[in-house]
C-alpha cells in the first residue's frame, strides 16, 4: 500500500461459476474489446482507453451510464498471474479500493471470486450493497458476452 492509501478493510466478495475454461473467463478480461462489452451494471456502455495488464501497468476504462454521464476509473495493476489472479487498486476521483479477481478451476467451469476492499467509513458502509448487486450484474453481463461467444464458435 502506498502512503496516501487509505487502509482498505471494508470487504464485498462477490462469486460465480461460469461455464467456460479457466483461460477464457480471464481473457474476458485480459482483452479490452471484450471487457468494453460487459464490465459495469446493467444499462453502461464502456471505452477502454488503457489496459496494461503487468504490475504496474495501468487500466482505464470510461463507462457511460444510460443517461449519457460518464464516469471515468483509473486502476493500476498490482499483481498479475495467468490464469489465476488479477489485482489492481482503483483510484480517486471515485472510490478507491483494491480488487482482487481470483480465477479457479471446478468441475463445471470456472468459479470467479471478486474481494474487493474499501475504506471502511460511512459512505462506502451505505454503497456496499449496492456494490455487491452491481457485481452480480457484472457477472450476469459476463456470463451473457461468454453465452454469446460460445455459440458464435
Amino acid at each position: 500500500m502506498t502512503d496516501d492509501t487509505p487502509e482498505l478493510t471494508l470487504e464485498v466478495l462477490s462469486s460465480r461459476v461460469f461455464a467456460v475454461p479457466q483461460d477464457r473467463l480471464f481473457d474476458a478480461f485480459a482483452e479490452a474489446d471484450t471487457l468494453a462489452q460487459w464490465w459495469g451494471p446493467h444499462g453502461f456502455t464502456n471505452r477502454v482507453t488503457e489496459l496494461d495488464l503487468r504490475p504496474g501497468g495501468a487500466f482505464r476504462i470510461s463507462m457511460t451510464n444510460s443517461d449519457g454521464q460518464d464516469f471515468h476509473n483509473h486502476s493500476t495493476f498490482e499483481t498479475v498471474e495467468r490464469p489465476d489472479l488479477i489485482r489492481f487498486l482503483h483510484h480517486l476521483p471515485m472510490h478507491v479500493f483494491r480488487m482482487e479477481m481470483h480465477f479457479s478451476p471446478t468441475e463445471d467451469g470456472t468459479r470467479l471470486t471478486w474481494r474487493m476492499l474499501f475504506e471502511k467509513n460511512a459512505e462506502n458502509l451505505a454503497l456496499k450493497k449496492f456494490i455487491a448487486a452491481a457485481n452480480e450484474q457484472n457477472f450476469d453481463r459476463l456470463e451473457a458476452v461468454l453465452s454469446s461467444a460460445q455459440k458464435g464458435e
